[in-house]
Parts: structure tokens; C-alpha cells; sequence
């Protein structure tokens, strides 16, 4: 009996002493779970940063193809334009070679004595010399001296078939120069008074850049309208599509 009651009492001492020993192994078990959610965090949201991080890479690695498209398309276009103008000046001073000469053969049968002694006749190439001239200041990036040029051009020659072109390069001219107000006249000059030349597109994308570099953002909308609605065919038209898409106010979030 005293036997039985020794070793009730033995265990029931050892079940008292062991208690605490489970409470420390729960909290063990306890903090180890803690500590690996920690980790399991720390490491998710590393991989969350790192994957942010590369998509801003993407995005910015795609508005520099982007951006560099845009000018290469920008520099296809002048080459076109070179090699426009120099054919449509090639014909023009061929034209003008043989004006000329049947002005001097007449003026010659007609009054042989007079021809020897008079002045010699204006060069006929004049005019395609000084649009050619105001070209290469803006092939060469002389800006402001193009403008110049072009706008002297302009003055000089009011009745050339290059007028359009003249205006239109010395818009962008202009327009590199920092010479906002002065390139919106003359895009706009494009626009109003040949309507149904092939740089009148470009022209009004030319003036919707003034406006929108000057903070007229309104205004940069209205001309871009005109192009999508004037000239809705045109490379021009998908152009102004895509920074009506990029002017338009960000959703309202609901």
C-alpha cells in the first residue's frame, strides 16, 4: 500500500515538473514559424521589388526604341524631302537653261547690236541656289540661321513653286531654334494658304508640338482634331491619333 502511494506520488511530481518544459517547446515552435513567415516575406517581397524594377526597365528600354523610331522616321522624312527638292530643283534649272537660251537666241535675231552691248541676263538658278543654300544651314543644324534663310526665301521669291516647302522648313527651323511663336505663324501660314499641300499634315503636327511646348495643351488638342478630321488617311492623322491617346486625362477611378 505505502508502495502504491509513493509511486502515485512520484508521477504526479514528475507530470508538476514537466509543464514548463512543453510551455518553452511551444514557444520555440512558436517563434521558429514567426521567424520563417518573416523570411518567407522578406524574400516575396524582394522578388516583387525585383520584378517592379524590371518592368520599369522594359518600359523604359520600349519608349527608347520608341523614341528612337520616331527619329528615324523624322530623318527618312528630310532625306525624302533632299531628295524631292533636288529633283524638282534639277528640272527646274534644266527648264530655266532652256528659257533662258530661247530669250537670248530672240533677243539676239532681234537686235544683234544692242544683245553684244547690253548688261549680262539675271541667273535664272538664282532662286533654286537660295533655297538650296537655306537647306544645308538646316541639314548643317545651323537653326537660326536657316530660318533666316528660308524667311529671306520667302521675301525674295514670293512666287516660287518652293514656297510651301520654304515655309514649312522655316517653321522648323524656327521651331529648333526655340522660336515658338514665330514657327506656329509660319505652320499655320502651311496650313491656311496651301491646304492641299503635302506638308500641310506635318505643318498642323509641327504647330500642335508650339502649342503643346508653350503649355497650350488645349490648343494642341484642337490642331490635332483638325488633322484626324482634314487628313484622316494620312501617316499624319495616326500620329495625332496617338498623342490625342496620350493628351487625353488619365480614367476618373470610381
Amino acid at each position: 500500500m505505502l508502495a502504491r502511494r509513493g509511486i502515485a506520488t512520484a508521477l504526479a511530481m514528475l507530470s508538476i515538473g514537466s509543464a514548463p518544459a512543453w510551455a518553452l517547446f511551444d514557444d520555440d515552435v512558436a517563434r521558429q514559424r514567426i521567424e520563417a513567415l518573416k523570411l518567407e516575406s522578406t524574400t516575396r517581397l524582394g522578388k516583387l521589388d525585383a520584378q517592379v524594377e524590371q518592368s520599369q526597365r522594359v518600359q523604359l528600354d520600349l519608349n527608347n526604341q520608341i523614341e528612337a523610331l520616331r527619329a528615324e522616321i523624322a530623318k527618312l522624312r528630310g532625306q525624302n524631302e533632299v531628295l524631292t527638292y533636288e529633283l524638282e530643283a534639277a528640272t527646274k534649272r534644266q527648264k530655266d537653261f532652256y528659257l533662258d537660251l530661247d530669250n537670248r537666241l530672240r533677243a539676239l535675231e532681234a537686235a544683234p547690236a544692242a544683245a553684244a552691248a547690253a548688261a549680262p541676263a539675271a541667273d535664272p538658278a538664282a532662286e533654286a541656289r537660295d533655297y538650296e543654300a537655306a537647306l544645308n544651314l538646316l541639314k548643317g543644324g545651323k537653326f537660326a540661321d536657316a530660318q533666316a534663310a528660308f524667311e529671306a526665301f520667302i521675301t525674295t521669291w514670293p512666287q516660287s513653286s518652293f514656297q510651301p516647302a520654304a515655309h514649312y522648313w522655316a517653321a522648323s527651323s524656327g521651331f529648333q531654334a526655340k522660336n515658338y511663336p514665330r514657327a506656329a505663324e509660319l505652320y499655320q501660314a502651311v496650313h491656311a494658304q496651301w491646304p492641299s499641300d503635302v506638308r500641310a499634315p506635318e505643318a498642323l503636327l509641327g504647330l500642335a508640338n508650339t502649342q503643346q511646348v508653350q503649355g497650350d495643351t488645349k490648343g494642341a488638342k484642337k490642331t490635332l482634331d483638325t488633322v484626324v478630321a482634314e487628313y484622316g488617311s494620312t501617316p499624319a492623322a495616326d500620329v495625332a491619333r496617338q498623342r490625342l491617346k496620350q493628351l487625353a486625362p488619365p480614367p476618373k477611378k470610381k
